[in-house]
């Protein structure tokens, strides 16, 4: 029976894939690929040549039903992102509605997600936690961040290495300098990095250095 997979691919380290999303991407009619050139990079390192479709935060929303109708008509599909599990700030979850509203089967292999080894790595406690993606860039960020000054849970934050010091200065200003959070940078891959230490340590840690990668920040909920 035909089906949408979500596979989820190295968020550096190609040695993280799994047994299994190799033979699925094999098997599939054809794989949505948030960048073609990433996830070409990819198959052609695992040897897979396949049918690539983009789907993106630009196209996603014209693209999902005709998509289901390709599945509904027999085509088994897989979507990948270009690191990751797909739906976790990333496409992913538009297609994974309409395919539930049509009855389509949709599963989701486990796999690589960067917030779980950040998350380990942190030493913060992480038997209650809450994920929050990358916060708002400007409309809405100061009432999320008031919003979450008495979250209680280890928090989980993605940024990216232009806004690090900026999101830690605030992190200051609205949860106290003193607050223990940690910040991973470029998981799974040669110059990986996990800086812990309170927020004004981080600060000072990463004032002084070129920050570059995927970033990952671990922050302790209040007292």
């Amino acid at each position: 029976m035909a089906k949408l997979y979500l596979i989820p691919t190295p968020i550096g380290n190609l040695e993280d894939i799994t047994l299994r999303a190799i033979r699925i991407l094999n098997e599939v009619d054809c794989i949505l690929a948030e960048d073609t050139r990433t996830t070409g990079f990819l198959l052609k390192h695992l040897g897979i040549s396949k049918r690539m479709i983009p789907h993106h935060m630009h196209n996603e929303h014209h693209a999902v039903a005709s998509l289901a109708d390709k599945i509904e008509a027999g085509e088994t599909i897989a979507m990948v992102t270009d690191a990751g599990t797909p739906g976790i700030s990333d496409p992913g979850y538009l297609i994974v509605k309409e395919c539930l509203s049509r009855g389509i089967i949709v599963e989701c292999l486990p796999g690589a997600t960067a917030f779980v080894p950040a998350l380990i790595n942190s030493g913060l406690p992480a038997d209650k936690f809450c994920f929050e993606g990358f916060l708002p860039v400007k409309k809405g960020r100061q009432t999320r961040l008031k919003l979450l000054a008495s979250e209680s849970r280890t928090m989980i934050f993605y940024e990216s290495p232009y806004r690090l010091l900026k999101t830690l200065t605030n992190f200051g200003e609205y949860f106290g300098t003193s607050r223990q959070a940690s910040v991973s940078r470029e998981l799974s891959k040669l110059f990986e990095e996990n800086k812990r230490g309170t927020i004004a340590e981080l600060i000072t840690h990463f004032s002084a250095k070129t920050i570059k990668g995927e970033l990952v920040i671990v922050v302790a909920g209040a007292d």
